[in-house]
């Protein structure tokens, strides 16, 4: 299998200002409101981040979505971001995650998430490519869907199993 299949790059253009899309990447506050059920954070001492401040690097996220057991989790690094439109952390098994914001006209915001270093994996159930890929492309639709008209997308009824929105 060849390095194309290592990285991938989802981009959707949302209409709101380029901070509100900004805060709801790099907050508790903002990725739960969109993306996850629980999205805490520790600072570098080891003190908790509160809620509706933005992430800094070094800070460690613990991350859990509606439809998964608390078991299933994400406890990773913020690597990098810059106050405005550029957010960097590690991902599942290592991968590194960039979101990057750019103004493409008065009312639209591209937002352009890329994920490198994605294990090779021949077992389908394991390939990150397309499960990741999955996952953003139906998150990215979601943000939109909250951002422009209200409406969360997420399945939070936990008596529904195996849909694709959970």
């Amino acid at each position: 299998m060849n390095d194309q299949w290592k990285s991938f790059t989802k981009k959707i253009a949302i209409k709101a200002p380029m901070q509100k899309i900004y805060d709801a990447w790099t907050t508790q506050e903002g990725l739960e409101s969109w993306f996850l059920r629980s999205a805490g954070a520790t600072k570098k001492d080891g003190s908790k981040r509160p809620a509706d401040e933005h992430y800094e690097p070094g800070d460690m996220f613990y991350w859990m979505w509606y439809g998964y057991p608390d078991s299933v989790y994400e406890e990773r690094e913020v690597l990098e971001l810059n106050g405005k439109d550029y957010f960097r952390f590690m991902f599942t098994d290592q991968c590194d995650v960039e979101v990057k914001l750019s103004q493409i006209n008065d009312e639209h915001v591209m937002v352009e998430l890329s994920q490198h270093n994605i294990p090779i994996e021949e077992d389908p159930k394991k390939n990150l490519y397309v499960g990741c890929g999955e996952g953003w492309l139906f998150y990215m639709t979601n943000l939109k869907s909250i951002l422009e008209g209200g409406i969360d997308l997420r399945n939070k009824d936990e008596s529904l199993k195996g849909v694709f929105n959970a």
